[in-house]
């Protein structure tokens, strides 16, 4: 399954955590953002790590499942 979405909810701390594993995808102003226009299927193993790895754990991930698409309203 491939990454589709990445996001960060409320309660980041800006232990710039998951920049330091992730640039690419994470940059840390006060808090921690998602760059735009990233390929997130190239960065997957990275994601999931900087994910796992937060403290506050408010990095959160949704995969593509080819079994259950989307659904389009």
């Amino acid at each position: 399954m491939a990454i589709e979405r990445v996001w960060i909810e409320d309660g980041c701390t800006g232990c710039g955590l998951c920049e330091d594993i992730c640039p690419e995808v994470f940059r840390l102003e006060d808090t921690a953002y998602i760059n735009e226009g990233v390929n997130y299927g190239d960065y997957e193993e990275k994601i999931k790590e900087a994910a796992a790895s937060c403290p506050r754990e408010v990095i959160k991930y949704s995969e593509w499942n080819p079994l259950f698409p989307p659904v389009k309203k």
